[in-house]
């Protein structure tokens, strides 16, 4: 047998594995999207086949009792508004740890990355406690804020390494030149730091959008709840209505996905750029 033939059975086998793998993975939510097409008693009957008739009817029941539109807003704001503020308190943080050699840096960046050791679950009875006393709870804005206290720590982690590997005499030139530390670091560093940028935020759209213990924790109002907690309306006690909690779980994931479409050049770019460097 040749080095070529060789080469090219290797591949096909690479390449059958990874199709096989491919289809395991995309069973689940194949299964899910079918199942949203099917009746509750086709569900319950058999759930892992196809059904007899294709019924959209749960997905108009499903946007209408979860009230999806409102959910979709919530999330929406939640979103963009924790993100950007992880984003740009992060950067600047580890712009500053990274930069000013003060003796208290060190000590604060070891905070930051032992502080992800600690799990939220450590924490929630607490937290639930304190902020509850306070009449701090039941607020998108507050979420916000938690969630800015709780993606901090990584953030800039990630964003510190990136920054140590930046020359000093970019800013120096830049000083120089007239620009005050606000202006170096916005059109200096800011920019330099895209490819990170983009990594965190895709970690924490998916993170934040898809949650659900911190806002079951703080969003007590119907009218303040986000899409996953939108999806407890069709949970009850003594019944569940599959078919819709698997329509809205579609409905759900279609934002992220629709996320994804549009950010894939920005996303594989950045993956790449972040691998080599």
């Amino acid at each position: 047998m040749g080095v070529k033939a060789a080469k090219r059975i290797k591949a096909g086998l690479v390449l059958v594995l990874s199709t096989i793998l491919l289809l395991l993975y995309l069973y689940p939510f194949f299964m899910v999207l079918v199942n949203s097409l099917k009746k509750r008693a086709e569900i319950i009957k058999s759930p892992l086949t196809l059904g007899e008739n294709i019924n959209f009817k749960n997905y108009t029941d499903a946007f209408r009792t979860m009230n999806f539109m409102n959910g979709f807003f919530n999330s929406l704001i939640i979103t963009v508004v924790s993100v950007s503020l992880i984003i740009i308190f992060s950067a600047m943080l580890a712009y500053f740890l990274a930069r000013w050699n003060w003796k208290i840096n060190k000590l604060i960046f070891v905070t930051l990355v032992v502080s992800m050791i600690i799990p939220f679950q450590a924490l929630m009875i607490p937290f639930v406690k304190i902020y509850g006393s306070l009449n701090l709870l039941n607020s998108k804005w507050m979420l916000c804020f938690f969630y800015l206290g709780f993606g901090l720590s990584l953030a800039t982690f990630m964003y510190h390494g990136f920054i140590t590997s930046i020359p000093v005499e970019l800013e120096e030139a830049a000083i120089i030149d007239g620009a005050s530390p606000i202006q170096v670091f916005f059109k200096i560093i800011l920019p330099l730091l895209k490819t990170t940028t983009i990594t965190i935020a895709i970690l924490d759209v998916l993170w934040i959008w898809n949650d659900f213990l911190l806002p079951s924790l703080v969003l007590i109002g119907e009218d303040q709840r986000t899409l996953p907690l939108s999806m407890f309306y069709f949970f009850g006690k003594y019944t569940s209505d599959y078919g819709m909690a698997m329509a809205a779980l579609i409905l759900t994931i279609i934002p992220v996905i629709i996320f994804y479409l549009l950010m894939q050049k920005q996303i594989i770019k950045g993956v790449i750029e972040g691998a080599i460097k």
